[in-house]
């Protein structure tokens, strides 16, 4: 199966929840866009019915606060059992569209759609977008009022949307057809992890089916190439950013073209807030000792963070592309061996990663850090949402498309392990794949007609799987991921889908170019200071009021 990228979909994005909007008077409007209180997402949300239809081959574990590990199989089951019975669709044709980051296959004569397609008994037509530039695409469809029947949409590519007021004119409402029990007449679906449809919801009513779910929800990590640490006798025992740093010193050489450490703040401090403990861009809201809300930005660990980071640029101890702010090879640089220390989502670390690097180098080996605090403490990692993609159905489908497409929809959602999970992802037994050492693999005609497309549609919840014969690269992030499920913490707003009035969008781009030339060493942290006063003063203040609100009206979800 084509791997999935976009920094491996490294986390859970948006918060999307509880509180009326005000219009230009400051009064609350009567109809609450894009606001869900706790009473009424209990009512949208489906109720849970697990399936047991396939076991893991390594048992689930469980952390705290509802965190777990994803199930892992180290084969595929000799005789998949179905999970679907009867017929699926009703012979209805439907035009979707979803992003790939990757190429995009040929529509005509691709034996995998057909194979699908005949499958489920229904046309989608399958119209993939570069992942890249999904997001500019979606306001001219908006406006036009040109969407296709079937959407996925990223909650990253909504936030310029208005989605909280679009999202009810624009799409069909599947409170009636899955809220609680009704759930059940879709067991594949009533199978997602619990918290996965959370961000679906909005203004009270279930919109959106969860796109790669998970109950792990940990959005990334700190690796290092095991092979080259062996080789440098460099240990990976690091409890502190002071252990790190050390690293960065013995393991540099710039006269021989390696670094230790490739970008590791991530964007918007999307990884570095794992060690310096400030709240993510999902989840940006704490609390001081009085009990004031405050944003991430005003903390004092992001001042830190950026500080930290700012040094091991000086130091000369990260690569000067990662310097020069250049992510595109950033994968590479470790494949071939120039950085030896990266963060990324947990999507990186898998079995067609490691055909990659193995190919730079044969003995090749990604393991990530377990988790650890900057000032060496007990770690924390905050606690995603179960799902950062959905998809939607278009507002203009009847009653009876609705449903055809839920049939489908619990069809694609097959779970790893059943009949039609391996006809989803892996095509025609033959012609698109074959199986080897108890794992499908795709054939050379299967490389080059199979993507991501349909399971951005609708997908089971994570599993963890073998990919290109690497079984020790599962067993390796099992281990990870059960360590880290014993350090999650749930963040303050957690679950409560708070979409935040749009005037409040021209924030955000100002503070992350500072962020970017802070912790680059381009500008001195006096800058961030003066980024962060200037914030208040532009609506940061106002915002606080906003969430001040909610607070009052709805509690904070923890």
């Amino acid at each position: 199966m084509a791997s999935l990228s976009r920094r491996g979909l490294l986390a859970s994005v948006a918060v999307i929840a509880a509180a009326p909007l005000l219009d230009a008077c400051g009064s609350p409007k009567e109809k609450k866009e894009g606001t869900t209180s706790q009473d009424e997402l209990s009512k949208a949300l489906p109720n849970h019915v697990a399936n047991n239809a396939v076991n893991p081959d390594i048992p689930i574990v469980s952390g705290v606060n509802g965190a777990t590990t994803d199930p892992a199989f180290l084969s595929y089951p000799a005789n998949p059992p179905k999970s679907v019975t009867g017929a699926v669709g009703s012979g209805g044709s439907y035009t979707t569209m979803t992003p790939l980051w990757g190429a995009i296959p040929p529509s005509s004569g691709n034996t995998y759609y057909d194979t699908v397609n005949k499958a489920i008994g229904a046309n989608l037509k399958l119209q993939p977008a570069d992942g890249n530039t999904y997001g500019d695409l979606l306001p001219p469809l908006f406006a036009s009022d040109k969407l296709p029947d079937w959407i996925n949409l990223p909650v990253w590519n909504i936030t310029n949307l208005a989605f909280g007021d679009a999202v009810a004119a624009k799409f069909a409402d599947l409170t009636p057809y899955l809220a609680g029990d009704k759930i059940k007449q879709y067991p594949n679906l009533a199978a997602l992890s619990p918290n996965a449809w959370i961000s679906g919801v909005w203004n009270g009513k279930l919109y959106g089916l969860p796109i790669y779910s998970s109950n792990a929800v940990v959005a990334g990590m700190y690796y290092y190439r095991k092979d080259l640490f062996d080789k440098a006798g460099a240990s990976a025992e690091v409890k502190s950013v002071a252990d790190l740093e050390a690293l960065g010193k013995q393991l540099t050489n710039a006269t021989a073209g390696v670094w230790a450490f490739d970008d590791l703040f991530g964007d918007d401090g999307a990884y570095i807030n794992q060690l310096f403990e400030f709240p993510s861009g999902s989840y940006p809201w704490t609390t001081d000792a009085s009990g004031k809300l405050v944003h991430r930005y005003e903390t004092q660990n992001i001042a830190d963070a950026l500080n930290w980071h700012a040094k091991m640029v000086k130091a000369g101890y990260m690569h000067p592309d990662a310097v020069a702010n250049n992510s595109e090879n950033g994968k590479q640089r470790f494949w071939s061996g120039k950085v030896l220390i990266c963060a990324d989502g947990t999507g990186a670390w898998n079995g067609d990663d490691n055909k990659s690097g193995s190919a730079a180098n044969p003995s090749y080996n990604r393991q990530g850090f377990k988790l650890f605090s900057a000032n060496g403490g007990a770690p924390k990692i905050e606690l995603g949402n179960g799902a950062s993609m959905f998809s939607y159905f278009n507002k203009k489908l009847s009653d009876a498309q609705i449903k055809e497409l839920l049939n489908i929809a619990n069809y694609l959602a097959a779970p790893y392990g059943s009949a039609e999970w391996l006809t989803v992802n892996f095509g025609a037994p033959g012609t698109d794949f074959t199986m080897k050492d108890g794992n499908p693999l795709l054939t050379e005609q299967g490389s080059k007609e199979i993507a991501t497309t349909f399971q951005f549609l609708s997908c089971p919840a994570s599993a963890i799987v073998v990919q290109s014969g690497a079984t020790q690269v599962v067993k390796d992030y099992v281990n990870w991921q059960a360590d880290a499920v014993k350090h999650v913490v749930k963040p303050m707003f957690y679950g409560m889908n708070v979409s935040e009035p749009s005037r409040f969008s021209s924030l955000i781009k100002p503070m992350k170019d500072t962020i970017t030339d802070v912790k680059l060493g381009r500008k001195p942290i006096s800058a961030w200071t003066e980024a962060v006063d200037n914030w208040r003063r532009t609506g940061g203040d106002e915002l606080r009021k906003f969430y001040d609100d909610i607070r009052s009206k709805y509690g904070t979800g923890k």
